[in-house]
């Protein structure tokens, strides 16, 4: 069976708005690194019976328990008692770390306090790890099921010492394992309807796991694998993730976790040689944004007009004003004539426009609040793609931003 592990963060400044728990993240990349799965995190206060209660649950259900922080002097660094508690070890005062303690204040010119001795106790049984960058020993716990490890709570003392201590002490005790992972980034569907299309494919499959994630018109798809080796492992992603990949065609516009719609275009438009501009109304500037956000954006972006008015749009692209007053800045040829007043105006490969009602005012009954039109115009012509958002006029707009990436994208060669 896999190995499972969890993490308890240790410290009521973690439970305030002020502080958020990130340590956790680095131990969870390491652990996933061994093959090990992180199944419960959690963030428990300074209190002494809650802790060793959660100690107790989580050694008795999982293989690997890692504590976070609570390693200092002071009375409200209560993780070694908890821990010590929780196990039904003592508590012994270590000689060695002691003697590491003194001398680390002596290096620094500092005299010891007296509770500074509180550090160097350690669990009964237990392999201290040092740690160069603090005054904090971490502890290691074999145990009949795994390990508990106790970790410094300060970021610069815990990576060096989750990498060079605690990963050289778990790999020889884990059988091989490993996971691996493969996501779809994808845009154009609902999450409920991606769902729906997909489900009958991953649910058959208790391995790999298969998690959907959302943001505003953006969506994921994660295959989390867990085997043997990297090939078993790799064979069942395939497995799973290619039919939904079939299923899903042009949506996924990624397979890198990190790669954002506006890099995937902005990778193709430097791929082609093609420059860009943009013709926005409703987004307001939003568009031309995304497009800059990435370094190296001038190798394909050229300019982005915010023609908010109907004066600004016949004066900047040279929209028609008849075409205004006969068919309304919001409609499809309007759209054309944006995209294609751009792009003849910046001298671009492409122009591409938006133009709609993002609210909460305005629109009409054929066109309510949300409708957008996207425009492109390119070599091959010009296209005009009509949308219908629901929601407020942040989500309008975002979503305006991520379609008209998106017809971007699917009109730009492969």
């Amino acid at each position: 069976m896999p190995k499972i592990a969890e993490i308890i963060a240790i410290g009521s400044e973690l439970l305030t708005p002020q502080r958020v728990d990130t340590n956790s993240l680095i131990v969870t990349e390491h652990l996933n690194l061994l093959g090990v799965e992180v199944v419960t995190k959690h963030v428990i206060g300074d209190d002494r019976e809650r802790l060793t209660e959660a100690i107790r649950r989580s050694v008795d259900r999982s293989d690997i328990v890692i504590l976070i922080g609570g390693l200092g002097p002071t009375e409200d660094d209560v993780t070694r008692d908890s821990a010590a508690a929780a196990l039904g070890r003592k508590l012994v005062l270590s000689l060695e770390q002691e003697s590491v303690l003194i001398s680390r204040f002596r290096r620094i010119n500092r005299p010891m306090a007296k509770i500074n001795l509180r550090q160097a106790y350690l669990l009964e049984g237990a392999e201290a790890m040092p740690n160069p960058h603090g005054t904090a020993p971490g502890q290691f716990v074999s145990t009949d099921r795994g390990a508990v490890a106790l970790l410094p709570g300060p970021p610069r003392e815990l990576q060096p010492m989750v990498e060079n201590e605690l990963v050289p002490r778990l790999r020889p005790v884990l059988p091989p394992q490993v996971i691996r992972v493969r996501t779809f980034r994808i845009t154009g569907i609902g999450e409920s309807d991606l769902d729906t299309l997909i489900a009958p494919v991953y649910t058959k499959y208790a391995n790999p796991v298969t998690t959907l994630l959302s943001s505003t018109g953006d969506l994921f798809v994660h295959l989390r694998a867990t085997a043997e080796s990297v090939k078993q492992a790799d064979a069942l992603l395939r497995e799973v993730g290619n039919p939904i990949a079939e299923l899903l065609g042009d949506r996924v516009y990624s397979e890198d976790e990190n790669e954002s719609l506006e890099m995937v275009v902005g990778r193709l438009l430097r791929k082609q040689r093609a420059k860009i501009a943009t013709a926005e109304s409703c987004t307001g500037g939003l568009l031309a944004a995304r497009l800059t956000d990435q370094g190296g954006s001038s190798d394909y972006f050229v300019a982005g007009y915010v023609t908010y008015t109907d004066a600004q749009k016949a004066e900047i692209l040279g929209v028609p004003r008849e075409l205004i007053e006969n068919h309304s800045a919001v409609s499809e040829p309007v759209a054309a004539a944006m995209a294609e007043g751009a792009r003849r105006k910046a001298n671009a490969t492409y122009g591409v426009s938006t133009t709609g009602y993002a609210g909460p005012d305005g629109g009409t009954e054929f066109d309510p609040v949300g409708t957008v039109y996207l425009g492109i115009a390119g070599p091959a012509g010009t296209r005009v793609l009509r949308v219908r958002y629901g929601g407020d006029r942040y989500r309008t707009r975002t979503l305006a931003t991520q379609g008209a990436l998106d017809l971007l994208r699917k009109t730009l060669p492969k």
